[in-house]
C-alpha cells in the first residue's frame, strides 16, 4: 500500500516561492563570480587574499572593493596573526605596484572608458611622527638638497599618463590611468627608515612608514576631485640589499621557532596587498600653480603646494599684543612664570609661528623643561636646535671684544709723570666692542656708535705702536687682535675737514 503525503494549498505556494527564491540566489552567485573571474583571473588564486580577508573589518567581509593595488615585493615572516603585514624595501631599487581593476559588472559605469587619477603618498605609520611631519621632511629636505623621498620609475612603468612630481612635496607623486587597460607603476622610495630616528649610534630599529594610494574620478568641472578608492600599506626601507638581509634574518628566526610558536605568525607572501583605508586628509594649498611634470607633453591637471601633514594646517600668526610689563623681556629670554598666551607670542617674535599649535597650552615652564632630543622629535632637527638655543637663551659668543675708554680731558692737560704713566689715581670706565667681521669699517662704526657721532666724522684710526708711532688700522692688524684687549681712546682733529682722527692706546 502505498502512502502519498498532500501538501494543503497555501504549503505548495509557500514551497514553490521558495525554490524560486533559492533559484535567484544561485543565479547572482554565479555572476558575481563570473565578475571576479574577468578582471582578477591573474591574482584570485594568490594565498594572501586569506590574509586580508581577517585585517578587514567585519562589515567588510564580503565588499569587493572596486580596485586592487599589489606591491610586488615580499611581506615579512615575523609578524604575528592579526597584525598588519611588513614589506621590507631597499633604498631606490623599483618596485612594481599592479593597478587592478576589481568591478562588478555595472559598477562605477560612469567612469568607463575614462581615466582616473591616483595620488602615491609615503607617510610616517607612527602617529607620533605625523603630528610633526612638516618639520620631518623639512629637515630631510635640508640634509639631503635636491633629492625626493619618492620617485616613478618612468621607462618600467606601463599605462601611466601624465606622471607628475610637485618639487615641494618630496613625498607625493601622482599620475592618470586607465582602469580597463593593464597598468603598472614602478616606484622608488629614496629615504631609510633609520634617518627619522632619534639617536643614531647604529643597530638602532628604523621607523615604519605607509605606502598609500588614494584614486578619484572626474566632476563635472573636469577636476579630478571625487575621491573612489584609498588603500595602504607598511612598509621599512634599508638601504641597498639591507631589505634582503633582513627579510633573510626574520626567516632564520622563524625556522628556530617551535611549531606551536610558528602558529602565532603570518606565513610570508610573494606580494604584499595594500588594504582599504580612510582617504589622505585634504589639505588646504598654497597655490594652485600647476605643478612639474616629469615631461613638458601633458598640462591637464595638477596639484598645488602643501606641507602632505594630516595636522598640520597653516594658519596666519594672531595679532601681538603686550600683555604684560615682562614683554619686552620676553623678546630674548622665555620665564618659568610665562603664561600660555604670552609663550604663543614668544613663539612668533622669534620666528617659530610654524610650531605655535603644537605648543598651543604649553607655559614658559612648559617649554624650559623639554630636553633638546624632546625639541628635535618635535620640530625636526633644523628647527629643533634652534628653538633649543632660543629657550636656553643661548648667545652667539663674537668673534673678538676689546674693551675702549675714552682718555679723560684733565688727562690732556695734565703732566705725566717721569716713567710716562698717567697718575694713579685716576679712574678708566671702559666699554665693550664685539666685532664679527674684523674689518676697520665694523671698528669704525663701533666706535662712531659709541661715541654717538656718524661714522663719517671718523677720518682714521690709529693705533699707537712702538716709541709712540701711529699705526694706521687695517683689516688684517684688527685680525691679529688679542681677544678682550683693553684700548684708551685719544681723539684728534683732522686738518682738512670736520672729522677726526681716534688714537689707541
Amino acid at each position: 500500500m502505498a502512502w502519498a503525503l498532500k501538501l494543503p494549498l497555501a504549503d505548495e505556494v509557500i514551497e514553490s516561492g521558495l525554490v524560486q527564491d533559492f533559484d535567484a540566489s544561485l543565479s547572482g552567485i554565479g555572476q558575481e563570480l563570473g565578475a571576479g573571474a574577468y578582471s582578477m583571473s591573474d591574482v584570485l588564486a594568490l594565498p594572501i587574499f586569506k590574509q586580508e580577508e581577517s585585517s578587514l573589518p567585519p562589515d567588510n567581509e564580503n565588499k569587493i572593493l572596486p580596485f586592487q593595488y599589489v606591491l610586488c615585493a615580499a611581506t615579512s615572516p615575523a609578524v604575528k596573526l592579526h597584525d598588519e603585514t611588513l614589506t621590507y624595501l631597499n633604498q631606490g631599487q623599483s618596485y612594481e605596484i599592479r593597478m587592478l581593476d576589481n568591478r562588478k559588472i555595472g559598477e562605477l559605469p560612469e567612469i568607463n572608458g575614462k581615466l582616473v587619477k591616483s595620488i602615491f603618498r609615503v607617510v610616517f605609520h607612527d602617529r607620533r611622527l605625523q603630528y610633526t611631519e612638516h618639520q620631518q621632511l623639512e629637515g630631510w629636505r635640508w640634509n639631503r638638497p635636491g633629492d625626493r623621498i619618492l620617485d616613478i620609475d618612468i621607462p618600467m612603468s606601463v599605462g601611466i599618463i601624465d606622471p607628475r612630481a610637485n618639487p615641494t612635496q618630496l613625498n607625493t607623486v601622482e599620475f592618470l590611468w586607465d582602469p580597463s587597460k593593464r597598468t603598472s607603476v614602478f616606484i622608488q622610495v629614496h629615504c631609510i627608515s633609520t634617518e627619522f630616528t632619534m639617536r643614531k649610534h647604529g643597530g638602532e630599529k628604523g621607523v615604519p612608514f605607509r605606502v598609500q594610494i588614494d584614486t578619484f574620478k572626474e566632476n563635472e568641472n573636469g577636476e579630478y576631485t571625487e575621491h573612489l578608492h584609498s588603500a595602504s600599506c607598511q612598509i621599512k626601507v634599508f638601504k641597498p640589499k639591507g631589505a634582503d638581509r633582513k627579510q633573510k634574518t626574520d626567516r632564520e628566526k622563524m625556522e628556530k621557532r617551535t611549531p606551536h610558536e610558528k602558529e602565532k605568525y603570518q606565513p610570508s607572501y610573494e606580494t604584499t596587498i595594500l588594504t582599504e583605508c580612510s582617504p589622505w586628509p585634504e589639505i588646504t594649498y598654497v597655490n594652485n600653480a600647476p605643478s612639474p611634470g616629469f615631461n613638458s607633453s601633458h598640462s591637464s591637471f595638477s596639484i598645488g603646494e602643501g606641507n602632505g601633514s594630516p595636522n598640520h594646517q597653516p594658519e596666519p600668526p594672531p595679532p601681538i599684543t603686550d600683555v604684560s610689563p615682562t614683554s619686552n623681556l620676553m623678546l630674548v629670554n622665555l620665564l618659568p612664570t610665562t603664561t600660555p598666551q604670552e609663550a604663543q607670542q614668544w613663539l612668533h617674535r622669534n620666528r617659530f609661528s610654524t610650531f605655535s599649535r603644537l605648543f598651543t597650552n604649553f607655559s614658559g615652564a612648559d617649554l624650559l623643561k623639554l630636553t633638546r632630543e624632546d625639541v628635535i622629535q618635535i620640530c625636526g632637527p633644523a628647527d629643533g636646535i634652534r628653538l633649543f638655543n632660543a629657550l636656553k637663551g643661548r648667545m652667539v659668543r663674537p668673534r673678538l671684544t676689546i674693551y675702549v675708554c675714552q682718555e679723560p680731558q684733565q688727562l690732556r692737560d695734565q703732566q705725566k709723570h717721569e716713567d710716562g704713566e698717567p697718575a694713579n689715581s685716576t679712574f678708566f670706565v671702559y666699554h665693550a666692542i664685539y666685532l664679527e667681521e674684523l674689518t676697520a669699517v665694523e671698528l669704525t662704526e663701533k666706535i662712531a656708535q659709541l661715541f654717538s657721532i656718524s661714522s663719517r666724522q671718523i677720518s682714521h684710526i690709529y693705533k699707537q705702536g712702538p716709541t709712540g708711532i701711529h699705526v694706521l688700522i687695517s683689516d688684517e692688524m684688527i685680525q691679529n687682535f688679542q681677544d678682550e684687549s683693553c684700548f684708551v681712546l685719544d681723539t684728534m682733529k683732522a686738518e682738512t675737514n670736520d672729522s677726526y682722527h681716534i688714537i689707541l692706546k
